[in-house]
């Protein structure tokens, strides 16, 4: 049985007649590909002959081509001294460069043209410069006239490059005693009408042969799981909430009642710009008596002088917090239940487990009876719908909530794992923004939260455009957490 191609191939091509692969591509009028798969099927089947010939090819480097045009250095330095019989050496940088007097000075010099002596370079014989002919006939894809050792000083000098290119022959050594029928693979409807399917030969197809495989789109893995986080909290009653990328310092930092000598507001762990805006006077009066001497919250502040310049300096969010609290100063009457996803960005070191860009997850609820247990109960709901069945919380310490945990999943193979901070906002927060009753709030990083769902250990992956790793990553993986 012989398929399309080669029976294409028979009736084209000559017996006893050896054609290269691109005539033999022009004759049958087929792609080049059908013309190599056709041939080696033939061959395989006694009826062709398949020759490859490994070939090298030169081609001019840039040098190559410059000393083409303009003459070897050795040649043009001789050229210059041989009417003059000697040439003073310390002169000579004066008419040619430094880099062309030591290439052309070593070979006239090995060839035996010219000496040094006493300073002085002196012509004591005739030269012959081949090199430029070889040079011009490789440019003229004619280096088959070149001699061997000629080739190889060319190419020693990095004048040329030496590429292999493989050929192919093809010779039909004989052609079937009967009709050559070609083989159909389609049955149309032309076919069943005039019923020429009679005289027809269909291919076979072996269903045992693996298929290839078909990837069908799908949501990007991270994307995924920022779906399904949004889709949690929007069954659980939150409003999902936006703000922009720059923040005044003020709702990134100080209306959070974090100091400004806090050390995560430093240069090396915060992206500032260079531009101010105005802050609300009652909101900046209010903060500034709380920073400094506590207000009527009841507590003493940080103490110190507060600095309205630096809370009106804009930076890029370190966190989305900055988004919730502003929310909140927006609508401070209970009940209020809100979450943002968004990016952040932070001075951070690129490595498996950090970027200076993430991802993270906040979320706030306001009420006048809700406490401590409520925010752990509803953590806790959350990651179980993640798929984390066995979840705890760690003390933990945070400038703007008292008290404060961290919340941590057990992972087989990794053991607890911390997923980021919660805790209730201190009064330090609430009463200068006018907020009334408590405020339950977290921040999770999304990030490491997909690097556990996913099974990755490198933070990274999730932004590489791997498209085998995209390919062969499920659209749903069952969690072992």
């Amino acid at each position: 049985m012989l398929t399309p191609f080669e029976v294409k191939i028979l009736q084209s091509l000559e017996e006893d007649r050896e054609y290269r692969l691109d005539e033999a591509e022009r004759v049958a009028k087929i792609s080049r590909d059908a013309i190599i798969k056709g041939a080696y099927l033939l061959k395989e089947k006694g009826y062709a002959e398949v020759r490859e010939v490994v070939r090298k090819i030169y081609r001019l480097t840039e040098e190559g081509r410059e000393y083409l045009e303009r003459g070897l250095p050795e040649e043009e330095l001789f050229e210059f001294l041989k009417d003059k019989g000697e040439f003073d050496l310390d002169e000579l940088e004066k008419f040619f460069d430094k880099r062309k007097i030591g290439i052309a000075l070593g070979w006239l010099r090995r060839r035996g043209v010219v000496e040094i002596v006493n300073g002085k370079i002196v012509v004591v014989g005739d030269a012959k410069f081949e090199e430029r002919d070889y040079l011009r006939l490789v440019a003229d894809g004619k280096f088959e006239r070149i001699p061997k050792s000629s080739l190889k000083e060319l190419r020693r000098r990095r004048l040329i490059d030496e590429e292999e290119r493989k050929e192919i022959y093809i010779k039909i050594l004989k052609k079937p005693s009967v009709k050559i029928k070609g083989i159909v693979t389609d049955l149309t409807p032309e076919m069943i009408i005039s019923g020429s399917w009679r005289d027809k030969e269909f291919l076979r197809y072996d269903v045992k042969i693996p298929s290839k495989d078909i990837y069908g789109g799908k949501v990007h893995p991270y994307e995924r799981i920022i779906r399904e986080c949004r889709r949690i909290f929007l069954e659980m009653g939150f409003r999902e909430i936006k703000g922009n990328y720059v923040q005044p310092a003020f709702w990134n930092f100080d209306a959070l009642f974090q100091p400004q000598d806090h050390p995560a507001r430093d240069l090396q762990d915060t992206f500032y710009i260079d531009e101010f805006v105005k802050i609300s006077e009652d909101l900046v009066e209010k903060v500034k008596l709380t920073h400094e001497k506590g207000w009527i919250t009841g507590s003493t502040g940080w103490g110190g002088s507060w600095d309205v310049r630096k809370a009106e300096q804009l930076v890029l969010r370190t966190h989305t917090t900055a988004v919730t609290i502003k929310y909140l100063a927006e609508n401070p009457e209970p009940p209020q239940k809100a979450f943002c996803i968004d990016r952040v960005y932070r001075r951070e070191a690129i490595d498996p487990t950090h970027l200076p860009e993430f991802d993270q997850l906040e979320g706030v609820v306001l009420d006048r009876d809700v406490g401590f247990s409520h925010l752990l109960g509803l953590l806790k709901e959350f990651f179980s719908k993640m798929g984390f069945e066995n979840v705890r919380f760690r003390p933990g310490y945070f400038p703007y909530t008292e008290p404060s945990v961290e919340p941590e999943v057990y992972v087989e193979g990794l053991g607890w794992v911390e997923l980021g901070g919660a805790g209730v906002f201190r009064r330090e927060v609430t009463e200068p923004l006018g907020i009334r009753g408590k405020v339950l709030a977290w921040g999770l990083g999304i990030g490491r939260l997909a690097m556990l769902k996913l099974g990755l250990k490198d933070l990274r992956r999730l932004y590489l455009p791997d498209i085998g790793w995209l390919r062969r990553m499920p659209a749903i993986k069952k969690s072992k957490c």
